[in-house]
């Protein structure tokens, strides 16, 4: 059984970092390419990060270029977002993705966490 569980989510101020882990079960990790996204309500999802697992490229949105970093580590079957410079309007439900064939961030992903709340405010 497929599982992609998020951790890390937090308050913190303006400017700050967080770190955001998925840990994934039930697939063969090394071999799926790795996607954030995010959702605040009444919006639509929005690809943040991908890590491709054939050469470990990765691509951002426009909005977090610069800021963010999307990391993996197939040992720990386990993938990451650092987050830095943190900004109000980057408060929103996260969500890790997983697909084998998926590389971009408009592409469908077949598995997904629950989701960890990030809310930056002072």
């Amino acid at each position: 059984q497929v599982q992609l569980v998020e951790s890390g989510g937090d308050l913190v101020q303006p400017g700050g970092s967080l770190t955001l882990s998925c840990t994934a079960s039930g697939f063969v990790f090394a071999v799926y390419n790795l996607a954030w996204f995010r959702q605040t309500p009444g919006e639509e999802r929005e690809g943040v990060a991908v890590i491709r697992w054939l050469d470990d490229t990765t691509d951002y949105a426009n909005s977090v270029q610069g800021r963010f970093n999307i990391s993996r580590d197939n040992a720990k079957k386990i993938f990451y977002l650092q987050m830095n410079a943190l900004k109000p309007e980057d408060t929103a439900v996260y969500y890790c993705a997983a697909d084998r064939r998926a590389t971009a961030l408009g592409s469908i992903y077949e598995h997904w966490g629950q989701g960890t709340q990030v809310t930056v405010s002072s």
